[in-house]
């Protein structure tokens, strides 16, 4: 087939947004692969733009394209370079298949000479491994610069609110004005009394928002508040480390913090056997069994811990299957209470037990009065304590 005749598409691909991060941005690749399009005489049908990462498969735009050329509409791409279509052995080896199976019949790069041929798809597979080679080789020299950077104490991500990363030095320092309003939260949080509602509103209305000019929300105010970066240390690789900064929390106040989010965090644990109101009193209306109260503590979409009262029939008949499902506490209370409406006690016999809770009341206050004046007059009589009566006196 004639070059001529080919369809090719035009892909340009850039890995960030970040226009200085690049060399060759994406109008500039543009710009010199219609230059070059002209000048080999190349038809292009489409043009195909990506900013994102090529070190792992699944770009959608680059898969798009792919996916074109299979159904036939086209045959050739254009690129500025070899790794702008793969960085990775998966999208590599699409490519080389594409071209075995002849769904491609050309690929074109201004900066690298291709022909399709088997040499020529030789000396593609080392561009692609070389491309591999250099992201791989990138990430190790990276991740080797973080961990010796960790080593000596300084922090490798965005400095947290309350601190500002200076360009200059390279350094996370403090943010004075920002630094003042998050010790008052810990501070304030320390004293038990407050929730992390009241954290969010305390920032708020001290012009601390997130990055987005949101409110804090609650989950962020628990990060913050669980943050030891405040006390001079930091986590990387799920590791502690002392940092180089300078603290703006006390560890005191921090642990107190910490006490206060943990007992708040806390669910309320009940025992299993604890008896249950209703247990020894009901039976189930199907089989005649007793039934029996368990807890289940549930956690909700939002984060909360709530344990709630369960019911259902133990399920011991032997002739019967019992097929009654569990009913939560306020549901039976209801029940209960719309059953117990229909009845009422005679007046006498309310009258006679309302007799019998008020002279139960002043038998009660009279006995208390009595207490309190026999211990008075025994904590004002001089008295010897001797080791024999040690657990009687006052």
């Amino acid at each position: 087939m004639n070059i001529e005749q080919h369809k090719f598409f035009l892909y340009a691909r850039k890995s960030t947004d970040v226009e200085d991060k690049q060399v060759c941005s994406i109008e500039d690749q543009i710009a010199e692969l219609r230059a070059f399009a002209k000048q080999e005489n190349l038809n292009i049908i489409d043009v195909f733009i990506e900013k994102q990462s090529a070190k792992i498969p699944g770009r959608p735009i680059f898969g798009e394209m792919l996916a074109r050329i299979e159904k036939g509409e086209a045959n050739g791409i254009l690129a500025w370079h070899a790794d702008r279509l793969a960085r990775n052995s998966v999208d590599g080896g699409r490519i080389i298949y594409l071209l075995d199976a002849e769904k491609l019949a050309s690929l074109k790069f201004p900066t690298l000479w291709f022909e399709n041929t088997p040499q020529g798809k030789f000396m593609l597979n080392i561009v692609f491994g070389q491309s591999k080679y250099y992201v791989d080789s990138l990430s190790e020299n990276t991740k080797r610069g973080l961990r010796q950077k960790v080593k000596r104490g300084e922090y490798p991500g965005p400095a947290p609110i309350g601190y500002i990363n200076d360009s200059r030095t390279k350094t996370v320092v403090v943010d004075r004005k920002k630094a003042k309003i998050i010790r008052g939260a810990f501070e304030l949080y320390a004293e038990g009394n407050s929730r992390l509602e009241d954290i969010s509103d305390f920032l708020a209305q001290r012009g601390i928002f997130s990055r987005g000019g949101k409110r804090i929300h609650k989950t962020r105010a628990t990060f913050i508040l669980s943050n030891p970066f405040y006390t001079g240390l930091f986590r990387y690789s799920k590791e502690l480390h002392e940092g180089n900064h300078e603290p703006i929390i006390a560890k005191k106040i921090f642990d107190k913090v910490q006490e206060v989010l943990k007992q708040r965090g806390r669910p309320r644990k009940k025992s299993k056997i604890e008896p249950q109101v209703f247990c020894g009193l009901l039976k189930c209306g199907t089989c005649g069994m007793m039934i029996t109260g368990e807890y289940r503590v549930k956690k909700q979409k939002n984060g909360n811990v709530h344990d709630y009262i369960y019911y259902h029939c133990t399920k011991k008949s032997k002739a019967v299957k019992c097929p009654e499902p569990c009913i939560r506490q306020e549901e039976l209370d209801k029940q209960i209470s719309s059953l117990l409406q229909k009845f009422s006690l005679r007046p006498d016999w309310a009258e006679k037990l309302l007799e019998m809770a008020e002279t139960k009341k002043e038998q009660s206050a009279q006995s208390v009065s009595a207490f309190v004046q026999e211990r008075a007059k025994t904590k004002s009589a001089p008295y010897k304590r001797s080791s024999s009566d040690f657990w009687t006196a006052i």
